[in-house]
């Protein structure tokens, strides 16, 4: 099993793939649901709701940048990482136990998003404890993510049935907890401490003034830009389904569920098989294919909806959709060499850039036109970035092998 799993031959790699099953388990408990949540059970008004979301997104990528740039500035990555943890934890026993407008700010407008910048935390470690070689590194870090994506769609099918035998959806929280508590201890029993490991983690020396501009430098900023309208695609993605599947007469909310669950599943092979096609293809290539792939089923989204044929496009997205999520991680690890936290922070600066263009790009097709428009621009961006990407690395790859 080791020698076919490498993440699973080392004690560190280990206990990252299960800090991502338990991150899919609380993100799949709780993200799909927030909303109704919020608005339906809490009492929120939706612009009241709406700022929840921005607060959220503020905070998170806020942590995430702050947290990556003094884990390289100073180490103490275990105890930035109980932080992290903490946090999450305590947010979701606020909710089970007084869910309320005010705990419901709090949980989900700060302290969930501090403990979402663990995932770049855990992809710094991850990168710390992995070997030098890059194409072990590309195997080790696609088991991880695959990891994540496991638990999220079993999640997502345990809650299906748990709402259709008659559960709650205030429920979620228990799931949610136990996973949130459970990361906590992991991270407290088995996160290595500073001093005793097989690596030197050494500070990066820079303060933080230097840490920033290091991160603004154009060509860290292009390349960002760029991967944030790559990844703009899956957002539009993500807006597009349920209102897409709400218009057709042919389908419904379960349809959502299944292809979203479809998707999520292709991707967990194609995450374990991708390491091999890094090895003989560079990233800047496999992430301009996958966007490619990616944008046939975004454009298919509101043509085929009607059709069998849509859930054909699944695989396609599956495909593609492993190169836009996973190849990003290693790519910035080797863009910012030897600063894997400020690395992992770059993911979350990245859903910010992507964020922000899903939304304009949703905003002018549903003016100029309806969802066929935005499938079309949402496809104009991806493919931009892609062919950008591909441009400004030309002479500079980035490959695994050479770093």
């Amino acid at each position: 099993m080791t020698s076919r799993f490498p993440a699973l031959a080392n004690p560190t790699l280990r206990l990252i793939a299960v800090a991502m099953l338990l991150f899919g388990a609380l993100n799949a408990s709780v993200y799909p649901y927030q909303s109704l949540i919020g608005i339906e059970k809490i009492g929120l008004s939706k612009p009241a709701f709406s700022l929840v979301l921005v607060l959220a997104s503020a905070v998170a990528v806020t942590s995430s940048v702050l947290f990556g740039i003094l884990g390289d500035m100073r180490g103490h990555r275990r105890l930035i990482a109980l932080a992290a943890a903490a946090c999450g934890a305590s947010g979701l026993a606020m909710m089970l136990v007084y869910p309320a407008p005010l705990t419901f700010v709090l949980s989900h407008g700060i302290l969930l998003p501090v403990a979402s910048s663990l995932y770049g935390q855990l992809f710094a470690l991850a990168r710390l404890a992995s070997p030098a070689d890059g194409r072990a590194r590309d195997g080790i870090l696609g088991t991880i993510r695959a990891a994540m994506s496991v638990s999220f769609l079993i999640m997502l099918i345990f809650w299906t049935f748990a709402f259709g035998a008659g559960a709650g959806v205030m429920t979620i929280y228990i799931s949610a907890g136990l996973a949130g508590f459970a990361m906590l201890g992991l991270l407290y029993l088995g996160w290595p401490r500073q001093g005793a490991t097989d690596w030197h983690d050494a500070p990066s020396g820079l303060n933080m003034r230097d840490a920033f501009a290091e991160i603004a430098r154009p060509h860290v900023m292009i390349r960002l830009l760029l991967l944030g309208g790559i990844s703009s695609s899956g957002i539009l993605y993500m807006v597009l389904v349920s209102l897409v599947f709400d218009a057709s007469p042919v389908r419904d909310a379960s349809d959502v569920a299944l292809y979203v669950g479809l998707v999520a599943g292709w991707e967990v092979p194609c995450l374990l098989l991708m390491p091999r096609l890094v090895a003989r293809v560079r990233r800047t290539t496999l992430i301009a294919l996958g966007s490619a792939l990616y944008t046939c089923h975004l454009i298919a989204l509101p043509i085929l909806s009607d059709s069998p044929l849509i859930w054909g496009m699944t695989l396609i997205a599956g495909i593609g959709g492993t190169a836009i999520i996973s190849l990003p991680i290693t790519y910035y690890q080797d863009l910012l060499h030897g600063r894997p936290g400020t690395a992992g922070a770059m993911l979350a600066l990245q859903k910010l850039v992507a964020d922000v263009m899903g939304a304009a790009a949703f905003a002018i097709g549903t003016s100029l036109g309806g969802y066929e428009t935005v499938a079309i621009i949402g496809t104009l961006l991806a493919l931009t970035g892609a062919g950008g990407l591909y441009l400004v690395d030309r002479n500079h790859w980035l490959m695994p092998a050479t770093q």
